[in-house]
């Protein structure tokens, strides 16, 4: 396996006006790896998302993909990099079927093939994978928040990502469909994709990474493995205020 790293951010930040949502912010994700980003709202992991994925571009630090210096580069040369995410909005093509979604990805991925029915193909194969096989037919709008989710996370699939941005891919699920997510995570790793998961979910990420990193005010508070994270007295501080923090040291 390559030892450079998939992705690597160094002094990233970017300011708007007066205020730093994302300030030097420096880390690197290995192949094949799966990274948590998490962080209370307000912390900068939509921002962080952004500038990784080329949606908007720092006012400072770089970006590299694969080695390759690639700050501020457009969203399309990312893609082309073999960079996919999803977005916390979902907006599918409702006036298509759930295969349809898919292929359409599939038509315009710049290795991709332009037969239709080749694309077509090639959904049902990404339909089974994310567990809508009997859904292919089916509009967006007939398809559970669960299975909406699942789409969205097909649909970044289509382009055939070596590196997958998964945004806040829990929200609006019911507690007994985030285990389901998570299982199809780490299906993602075993097919050979490298993911970063930014999420304000804690646990579920705990549950998930192989390490995380933790953003707090558009800085890095801390990052290393998820038992480790998840007990630092700083990270508790963030989530649920100095006197439960102070608290539970009391209690250790």
């Amino acid at each position: 396996m390559s030892t450079i790293p998939i992705l690597e951010t160094q002094g990233l930040g970017k300011r708007f006006g007066a205020l730093d949502a994302v300030s030097d912010v420096s880390f690197s994700v290995a192949p094949g790896e799966i990274l948590g980003v998490i962080g209370p709202n307000g912390a900068g992991k939509s921002t962080f998302i952004n500038l990784v994925t080329g949606h908007i571009k720092p006012s400072a630090g770089k970006v590299f993909i694969n080695g390759k210096d690639m700050t501020g580069a457009a969203p399309w040369n990312i893609a082309r990099a073999g960079v996919a995410r999803t977005f916390q909005i979902v907006k599918p093509f409702n006036g298509m079927t759930v295969r349809e979604n898919i292929a359409v990805g599939i038509l315009y991925e710049p290795n991709g093939t332009n037969r239709l029915s080749v694309a077509l193909d090639e959904a049902n194969s990404i339909l089974q994978q994310v567990g809508l096989a009997g859904s292919g037919d089916k509009l967006p709008g007939e398809l559970s928040t669960a299975d909406v989710r699942r789409l969205e996370f097909a649909k970044a699939l289509a382009s055939r990502p070596r590196l997958l941005l998964l945004d806040e891919v829990m929200a609006g699920l019911r507690p007994t469909e985030i285990g389901p997510a998570l299982d199809l995570i780490r299906k993602l790793k075993a097919d050979g994709t490298t993911v970063i998961v930014v999420e304000h979910v804690m646990k579920a990420i705990v549950a998930v990474s192989d390490r995380v990193l933790v953003l707090a005010q558009g800085k890095v508070l801390m990052q290393g493995e998820p038992k480790e994270v998840l007990s630092n007295p700083k990270v508790i501080e963030v989530y649920l205020g100095h006197r439960y923090a102070e608290r539970k040291k009391g209690n250790d």
